[in-house]
């Protein structure tokens, strides 16, 4: 698949100013999971959840570490798919960057259904698949005007999220010290969290940490999204830094006020979400319809960056002559138009097939993505790994470090292979493993037979874009 020649603009625009990039690397790492997805952790592992939404935040810190290492160096659009292919080989690299496309344009729809059935509810006159097509165009064409659209609708979006989720904590620290006015006396009454700390045991506490890590999922968005801004080494670094602060507020201050206020055998906490339930437990008048509205903006906000975030990683694919020629071509505005409308023709395939099939086919291709989040972070650690020796060896002196190179390197492949092999033996996770495993096998018989085809290269390609 070799790039051919075009005509306009060879490289993406710089058009992500630095507040964009800074809330984009907010965005990432807040969505949908932790307004709605939190309440099966809490039901699943009791408070001891703390303890999952820690160990997985640490596991999160650790990658974006190795994946700010190697981005601070050599900032790229297809990042760690371009850092795989680099370090470990082609055959990685076409495995990845493909796993991982798959993955968010399997995500598109899930956002766009879930953003629909809000609206439904509002306005039910209207069929869910109308309000799930039209989301769908609005963003796809916000994303195929400019990359600062993106970044606009990005950073509105996390600016309501973060205001969200400091309202949400002020809110149950004022109902806990006795200032909550929704409640006689001012004053919630907190749960006897140590009393019933591991109820489930220690197990739960892993199977915790399988479902928080499909809602940290996201936070590398912003390596790719920093190719495409002025100076990204500082924005890189910058973003990566400030992971563990984010980590720390969002998740695991909330989800500890949630635990503090909502028992985790309380009926309703699955049936409405985590926070809707805590919101109902302060009494607040319309939680509902507040919660629902902030969960509308985090599904909006998850598929814009799911969009974009498959358009650049199909693109890079393109320019390293791993995908169609043609879905490197950019815009007079320089953006990747044919990798925007591939990915939205397949979420669109992925909303037509759940609404003409439900709960049949769509849910099958969506098992297949269970294990890819687990897979990128391995290959990020694997990466990360073998660049810096190599660039030990020929003497480059690194901006940006990892810590304690390479023991936390090593750890975090335990940790990755540990959870892989639970998921694989737990009859819970065995079948989304498989599914994961199915595709990732068929994507990579597809690098080594296309890479055995393929003929010598006579000149060199396009270089990847920057």
């Amino acid at each position: 698949m070799s790039v051919s020649h075009r005509e306009g603009p060879s490289e993406l625009h710089h058009g992500l100013s630095s507040r964009q990039i800074s809330m984009i690397s907010i965005a990432g790492i807040i969505g949908a999971g932790l307004f709605i997805g939190s309440a099966n952790a809490i039901a699943m592992t009791g408070p001891a959840v703390l303890i999952s939404y820690v160990m997985t935040g640490i596991l999160v810190l650790l990658v974006m570490r190795m994946l700010g290492e190697m981005a601070v160096a050599n900032p790229d659009t297809g990042s760690f798919s371009t850092y795989a292919t680099r370090a470990v080989g082609p055959w990685a690299g076409f495995t990845v960057g493909w796993l991982y496309w798959w993955f968010w344009v399997l995500i598109i729809p899930v956002e766009a259904i879930a953003a629909a059935n809000i609206l439904h509810q509002w306005l039910p006159g209207i069929p869910s698949w109308a309000f799930a097509f039209i989301i769908m165009i609005a963003l796809s064409a916000t994303n195929l005007f400019n990359v600062r659209n993106f970044g606009e609708f990005e950073f509105w979006f996390a600016c309501v999220k973060v205001l969200a989720i400091v309202a949400f904590i002020a809110a149950c620290l004022s109902a806990l010290i006795g200032f909550w006015p929704f409640l006689p006396g001012g004053r919630a009454e907190p749960v006897a969290v140590f009393s019933h700390f591991m109820p489930h045991g220690a197990g739960a506490v892993l199977a915790g940490m399988l479902v928080t890590m499909f809602s940290f999922f996201g936070a590398e968005i912003v390596t790719i999204a920093a190719g495409e801004t002025a100076n990204p080494r500082a924005k890189i670094r910058q973003a990566t830094n400030l992971v563990v602060y984010r980590i720390s507020l969002f998740y695991v201050c909330s989800i500890a006020l949630i635990v503090a206020l909502v028992p985790f055998d309380d009926p309703r906490l699955l049936t409405v979400g985590s926070f809707q339930r805590t919101l109902e437990v302060l009494n607040l008048p319309g939680a509902k319809i507040v919660v629902d509205a902030v969960v509308l903006v985090a599904v909006a906000s998850c598929m814009n960056a799911g969009l974009y975030t498959a358009s650049r990683m199909i693109f890079s694919l393109s320019r390293r002559g791993d995908a169609p020629a043609a879905l490197s071509d950019l815009s007079p505005r320089g953006v990747p138009r044919n990798a925007v409308v591939a990915s939205t023709l397949v979420g669109f395939a992925g909303c037509l097939v759940n609404y003409l099939l439900p709960g049949q086919v769509f849910a099958f291709l969506l098992s297949t993505t269970g294990s890819i989040a687990l897979l990128v972070y391995l290959m990020i650690a694997v990466s990360q790994l073998r660049s810096r020796r190599a660039a030990e060896r020929a003497g480059v002196e690194l901006p940006f470090r990892m810590w304690l190179f390479p023991w936390l390197t090593w750890l975090v492949i335990g940790v990755i292979t540990l959870v892989l092999a639970y998921m694989a033996v737990s009859q819970d996770y065995r079948y989304e493993v498989l599914m994961t495993a199915g595709v990732t096998a068929m994507i990579l018989i597809m690098a080594v037979s296309r890479r055995r085809l393929e003929p010598p290269p006579t000149g060199s390609a396009s270089p990847p874009a920057r």
